[in-house]
Formats: structure tokens, sequence, C-alpha cells
């Protein structure tokens, strides 16, 4: 286990990754708890006010992911001062995000509908902080060859079709697949080839004057929400807590 750690974390020089990420998480899942418990009014716990106004935990947030990212910087990411910066500034990712929304919107929406994106943009960023760590790199260039990075013009002709690929997904209304298309290029591939989402710019654009494609992304949209929405719901809600209006049966 110990040569393991070693070879696979500690010399690829991941272990700041790993302590930052695994930071993150627990951060997330003890603020909700918190934040959960302050609404149900139970426990010691309560809001954080300061001269009659709430202070959210993004503050605390914001302050730790530059002393964490600042000074990971500073240290080049090596000794035991790393792996602690690491934490501070998982620590500090993980308050921000948890409050995406309020950042989002420039509003208190925490319980409310739009509160959603806070939990979704979370597990978004865990999934890449997880691929990250396993050995995926942006752009796919852990994929190839030495004699491929000598040849520049094909590795920034392949960056650049890479690229435009994510952007179609983006475009298509694929905001999943475009970001984890970025570290694997076959998902930026399969997202920019499936057809896009009809409230999307690109099927604004493009499949008005190709009303079959209009009709045909219309009824793929209506499958996968019939398919996925309640799901991710129910995730969304057992991680972060039902919005008001929901829990309320309004």
């Amino acid at each position: 286990m110990e040569d393991w750690w070693y070879r696979n974390i500690v010399e690829p020089g991941k272990q700041p990754l790993l302590f930052a990420l695994l930071a993150f998480v627990l951060t997330f899942a003890i603020t909700r708890c918190v934040t959960r418990m302050i609404r149900a009014g139970k426990g010691p716990f309560h809001d954080v006010s300061a001269g009659g106004h709430h202070v959210h935990h993004v503050v605390p947030g914001v302050l730790l992911m530059l002393v964490g990212g600042f000074g990971g910087v500073a240290t080049g990411g090596r000794g035991w001062a790393a792996g602690v910066l690491a934490v501070l500034f998982g620590i500090g990712a993980g308050l921000v995000l948890d409050e995406f929304a309020l950042i989002l919107y420039m509003q208190d929406v925490y319980w409310s509908e739009q509160g959603r994106q806070s939990v979704e943009i979370v597990l978004i960023t865990s999934a890449l902080g997880g691929m990250l760590l396993l050995g995926f790199l942006p752009l796919g260039v852990d994929g190839l060859s030495p004699d491929d990075r000598d040849n520049r013009g094909g590795l920034i002709g392949t960056l650049l079709l890479h690229f435009v690929c994510a952007l179609i997904c983006l475009v298509k209304g694929k905001p999943k697949l475009a970001v984890f298309g970025v570290l694997v290029p076959l998902i930026a591939i399969f997202g920019a080839l499936r057809l896009a989402r009809p409230d999307s710019p690109w099927a604004r654009r493009v499949y008005r004057h190709h009303p079959r494609f209009a009709a045909r992304a219309a009824r793929r949209a209506r499958r996968h929400d019939r398919r996925w929405a309640r799901p991710n719901r129910k995730i969304q809600d057992w991680l972060g807590g039902t919005p008001t209006g929901e829990r309320e049966g309004t």
C-alpha cells in the first residue's frame, strides 16, 4: 500500500490535489448538513451576522481560496506546506461553490429552485477533480506519444479540433458534456455529433431552417427529461435539501 501511494500519488505530485479534493467534498457535505439543521431549527448552529447583516459562508470561502491558492503557487506544490495550503484551498472552494447560485444570481437563492445549480456545480467539480486525480489531463495531452508531442503542427490541430468540439457541446446546450469533454476528447466529440437541446443557441439558429431536426431534438429532449429529470432532482434534494416551494408543497 505504501509503495502504491508513493508511486501513484506522491511521485507524480498529486498529493496536494488529493488533499484539496477531499477537503472540498467534506466541506460541502458538512456545510450542507449544518445549513439544513439551521433551516430545521435543530442543533446549536445558527446564521452568522455582523453589523445586522447576514454573513454568507462564501465570504470566508473566498479568503481561504486566496490563501490556499497563492500560497500553493508560492510553495511550488511540494512539501508539507503545499498539503496544508491545498486543504485550505479545498475548504474555501467547498464554501464558495456551496453558494455558487448566490454568486450567479446575485441574490440569496440558497433554498430556491435556482439553488440547485450550486449542487450541480459541486458534483461536476468533484467529478473533474477525481478524473484529474486518476490521470486525465486537459485537452487529452496525456494520450499523446513523445513523437506526437514533437509534431507541433499536429498537436495544435488536435487541440483546436478538441476545443471546437467542446465549444459545440456548449452551444448545443450541453454544458456538462462540454466540461467533461475538455478532459476526455471522446465525450466532446460525442456531444458535438448529437442533436442539440431545443432551447439551445444552436437549435434556435440552425434548426429553425430544418423543422425535421427541430422536431427530433424536441422529442429526444422530452424522452431524456422524462427519464432523468426526476432521478436528478431526487439526488440534488438528497444532497442539498429540497427547495422551499417544493418542501412546503406549493
